[in-house]
């Protein structure tokens, strides 16, 4: 009776998050809800650059980090939201994956030290001595202020996968003519022998990320082939391939002192620092060139301290994109992690009649940034890439490969094996 009263209570504490007015695809996705809140992480503790995924009954523990702009700290509470595959809420009450408290303060906080703009930088290691998780599968942080369950200000995924099956790997040029030098095929294959799986074409699912992208990701895959106890993914139709895309664009505004590498100038415009790049090639049919990237990722850095998280400034960033004519039938934007992978108004392109050229303008902490500009038809919800970055067979990209199996006789879907691949040390021509 304890257990049955203790989940209709957690039940009942985390159902009041879906009275925020949000529709669920968003209050599930990797979203920030208000415009005071910045420069949102998470990862693996002790690798800032790594995916948001950790190992099953583990000790690995993940980081969340990110910025209030405001001269005054608010107090903040989270709470964690088990999902399915597809990104809704399980059908299991909060007590069945977690234990602990179902909303928690976060605690370590400080604010900014000699900036320009005055911020509180939030950090959250979790889980903690008060939450810990019971399940694997797909999760949501979530962090609103507090008594304020129903105003959210930022949501992210993660991922707690277990060790129950094997998973190989080889990335190589498609097979197909039409894209033999643009894209990249991703073939696997899980092994799940000592697994009590019935029926496991039916009830087990693959998905593929790139990047750790989910907006792009393969989902809800089924092999080619399955006996003996493995599941091949062969690729037969064009379910496994992706744009390689090209290597990201890069600028470094870890000092604000010089100028580096693709920074035009540097001004001081009462009350901020503002970064102006050097106008970006168009890259469409230019040879592959390859260099060291994050993949899309950003790393938050300050050449002249130590504590890069509160000494670290906001600065205006101007990008500038040449074009001869605006591109008829969508938008253009600024692409990355310092944008969250989003199509809004804060990294949307303005066509310069006079200048024949693109422009934006995006408030970033200091430190280390990849992106890239991506055309957005009108009424697509996924972009492309390739218009002005070109697209390679040899492009360096990771490929998470994520396998879920869903037990006839339970309620969730279990993450029951993941692998990270990176395309240099997996590639076949």
């Amino acid at each position: 009776m304890r257990y049955i009263a203790f989940s209709i209570f957690l039940f009942t504490i985390i159902s009041a998050k879906g009275q925020s007015g949000y529709p669920d695809s968003v209050l599930y996705s990797n979203h920030v809800f208000s415009e005071k809140i910045r420069t949102v992480q998470i990862y693996k503790d002790g690798w800032n650059l790594s995916y948001p995924i950790i190992k099953y009954n583990s000790d690995e523990k993940l980081v969340l980090n990110f910025d209030l702009l405001e001269d005054q700290p608010e107090t903040f509470y989270y709470t964690i939201i088990h999902c399915d595959k597809d990104w809704n809420r399980s059908d299991i009450f909060p007590a069945d994956y977690m234990s602990g408290y179902a909303e928690n303060p976060i605690e370590d906080y400080s604010g900014s030290f000699n900036t320009t703009v005055n911020y509180t930088h939030y950090r959250l290691l979790f889980p903690n001595d008060r939450i810990s998780l019971k399940l694997s599968g797909n999760y949501i942080i979530e962090v609103y202020p507090e008594s304020k369950p129903e105003e959210p200000v930022l949501t992210r995924r993660f991922v707690m996968a277990e060790e129950a099956v094997k998973i190989s790997v080889i990335t190589h040029r498609p097979q197909m003519t039409k894209d033999n030098n643009t894209h990249q095929q991703v073939d696997f294959a899980v092994n799940y022998t000592g697994q009590s799986i019935n029926d496991p074409y039916r009830n087990v699912f693959a998905f593929i990320l790139q990047n750790g992208r989910w907006d792009n990701a393969r989902k809800n895959l089924k092999p080619d082939f399955f006996g003996d106890n493995e599941l091949k993914y062969n690729s037969l139709s064009n379910k496994n391939i992706f744009q390689g895309g090209n290597e990201f664009r890069y600028f470094d505004i870890k000092s604000i002192r010089y100028q580096t590498e693709y920074v035009k100038r540097i001004d001081y415009l009462f009350p901020n620092y503002n970064v102006y790049l050097q106008p970006s090639e168009n890259r469409e049919f230019s040879p592959y060139f390859y260099w060291q990237d994050f993949n899309g990722k950003y790393f938050i850095a300050f050449q002249e301290g130590h504590k890069p998280d509160i000494e670290s400034d906001y600065v205006n960033v101007y990008f500038t994109l040449p074009s001869a004519q605006p591109v008829e039938g969508g938008k253009m934007y600024v692409s990355g992690g310092l944008s969250n992978w989003s199509f809004d108004k804060n990294n949307l392109m303005t066509y310069n009649e006079a200048d024949k050229a693109y422009e934006c303008n995006l408030l970033l902490k200091q430190g280390w940034y990849n992106y890239e500009y991506v055309f957005l038809k009108n009424g697509a919800s996924n972009g492309t890439a390739s218009l002005f970055e070109g697209s390679h067979y040899e492009t360096e990209n990771d490929y998470i490969i994520l396998v879920y199996y869903r037990n006839p006789r339970e309620r969730y879907d279990r993450v029951i094996g993941t692998i990270t691949a990176n395309t240099l040390n997996r590639m076949a021509n």
